[in-house]
């Protein structure tokens, strides 16, 4: 079990209604209608996931009825999850007044105390705020951190070591044991700390940091040899190519925090970062986001943190917060560039595509070399169908590339989906040929390339074969389903049509392309009522302007002829297409 899925066991650290979403956004106005009102509207911007807006009335809401304990934990919670750490601690005191015992009003409080390095009065409340298997593992970390900035390290790593907990709390105490040993220059016990959680996790980038920092500073070697076989398993990653450069250059590292504010950000980070990856349960999220927020409160330039809560405000489908977030990524850190190509994609999810070009181009012509920044504009170009453009774009990237590998396979399948849909056929079967070269029995490519040359009356025997294996290893791809269907339909076998296209409508009920084909399909054997039907239905799915004409005309006049412009294959909606 993965420590992300262990601690998914934990409650959540606000109250279900109390959903989240930070960062300053636009005044709102507060409700005429009394604290009732303000009330209502606070509730109406949880719905939308917006804490500016709910800490806002909550808290024009509590100033007209300033004793309901219900409005002080709502107006704490939103508060915490907009990144008010200093309000909500204002309103922790006044909610403690109502319940000594909320936990998560000690957790803010001993934050705040920590921050301004009252570290006794930290450690009293982290006391009071542990019950259950997270709140426990974080209250000892920061109570542990809490020690060390009271000069008793050796007290730290007593308290952390005594924690006894699930097997998932191992890595967390290993590292954070060993960030602290660290700092003190106990080399040897550090060294087997960091060891410890390297063994439990080498794909832990913090504990990989950790370790390779301190082993840069004792063993340059074996330093060399944990980031390089973390970057043979994820490749290119900012931080590690940044270390390595600078090991290799005969330098040092520093430990990875410097402060028991810094370690206490990180613990906090570490698992808000875990718990944010599961945005999908909105009590875990809520509690991730939290977490995030307080970590930031310790270390506002936590470069991980800030790219973490991000990725999470993205999830929650508020790309204009995650901008403001990656925005707050230092100019000098190596994640920089990380953040700027996705404020990139951000814009444009916005629909601001023409901002989101302009970005990427600045970035690329500052650094040519920028493969990340190239394939992001690419993808950008081919989601909006500028097709011409982005096989151009996905070449740039492909120039770079002096030795394709199998990790290369997108960017030629991508720039093939491109050359296809701008009618350039020789040049988009020579790449998806080399993609399938680079990946042997891809099911997109052997898709994608399958069903081109069906429909173009080619390679029939290998195309068909080419699809089925496609659907082997993807039977439950409504997409490829459809394509199989559609396969049969171009080479007049209806019966096997309609068998391949109700399932595939089955599996994507809602896309206008599937239903439009399985309706044709209908039609050729003689289910006129059902075809009727179907194009009916993808009519009232919205599908693009082109193939709504289509559909409208056999609405009015059937299928006329023996084969129409409606029996082409829409490939923008074939997997890879759209990302």
């Amino acid at each position: 079990m993965t420590v992300t899925a262990a601690i998914a066991a934990g409650a959540s650290l606000a109250p279900a209604q109390a959903q989240s979403s930070p960062a300053p956004q636009p005044s709102v106005a507060v409700s005429r209608g009394g604290a009732a009102g303000n009330y209502l509207a606070a509730r109406a911007a949880n719905l939308q996931r917006d804490a500016s807006a709910a800490a806002t009335y909550y808290r024009a809401s509590l100033r007209l009825d300033p004793r309901n304990p219900n409005l002080t934990e709502l107006a704490f919670y939103a508060v915490m999850a907009n990144g008010e750490i200093d309000e909500a601690a204002r309103l922790a005191e006044r909610l403690l007044q109502f319940d000594k015992t909320n936990r998560n009003a000690r957790l803010v409080l001993g934050v705040r105390a920590l921050k301004q390095k009252q570290y006794q009065t930290a450690r009293t409340q982290f006391a009071q705020a542990a019950k259950g298997p997270i709140t426990d593992l974080t209250a000892t970390l920061l109570s542990g951190w809490s020690l060390y900035g009271a000069n008793d390290a050796r007290g730290a790593v007593e308290a952390i070591d005594k924690l006894a907990g699930p097997d998932w709390y191992a890595i967390f105490k290993d590292l954070h044991a060993g960030l602290v040993l660290d700092l003190t220059g106990n080399r040897k016990e550090a060294g087997k700390r960091f060891e410890r959680a390297y063994k439990l996790d080498s794909t832990a980038l913090r504990v990989v940091e950790a370790y390779g920092s301190w082993a840069s500073r004792h063993s340059k070697d074996e330093a060399i040899k944990i980031f390089q076989t973390f970057d043979a398993a994820l490749p290119r990653h900012p931080l590690v190519t940044t270390h390595l450069k600078a090991i290799l250059a005969g330098g040092k590292l520093p430990p990875l925090v410097k402060t028991p504010q810094a370690g206490a950000a990180e613990a906090l980070y570490g698992l808000g970062a875990a718990l944010g990856r599961r945005e999908q349960e909105l009590s875990l999220a809520n509690r991730g986001l939290a977490y995030l927020q307080l970590a930031l409160y310790l270390e506002p330039n936590h470069a991980m943190a800030l790219l973490s809560l991000a990725d999470l405000y993205e999830a929650m489908k508020k790309q204009d917060l995650a901008i403001a977030v990656y925005e707050r990524v230092s100019e000098t850190s190596p994640l920089r560039r990380n953040a700027e190509i996705q404020m990139a994609i951000d814009l444009d999810a916005l629909e601001r595509t023409d901002d989101a070009k302009q970005h990427l181009t600045k970035l690329i012509e500052a650094n040519p070399g920028d493969v990340e920044a190239i394939l992001a504009l690419g993808n950008i170009l081919r989601e909006r169908k500028q097709y011409g453009e982005c096989a151009e774009v996905y070449g740039k990237a492909i120039a770079t590339i002096a030795k394709p590998d199998k990790s290369n396979w997108t960017t030629f399948y991508f720039r093939g989906i491109c050359h296809e849909r701008a009618k350039h056929w020789g040049k988009a079967e020579a790449d998806l040929k080399k993609a399938l070269e680079l990946y042997p029995d891809q099911p997109h490519v052997l898709n994608y390339l399958g069903y081109s040359w069906i429909d173009q009356g080619i390679n029939l025997d290998e195309g068909m074969r080419m699809i089925r294996r496609s659907v082997e290893q993807r039977p439950d791809d409504g997409y490829i389903v459809d394509s199989l269907g559609w396969a049969h339909y171009r080479l007049g076998d209806f019966d096997e049509a309609v068998k391949q296209l109700e399932r595939a409508v089955e599996l994507k009920p809602v896309d206008p392309t599937i239903n439009d084909h399985l309706g044709d399909a209908y039609w050729r054997v003689g289910r006129v009522l059902e075809a009727r039907f179907q194009w009916s239905h993808a009519r009232d799915l919205k599908p693009e302007a082109e193939e709504l004409a289509k559909i409208e005309a056999k609405l009015k006049n059937g299928i006329v002829a023996e084969e129409t412009s409606s029996a082409a294959v829409d490939k923008s909606k074939k997997p890879g297409n759209g990302g």
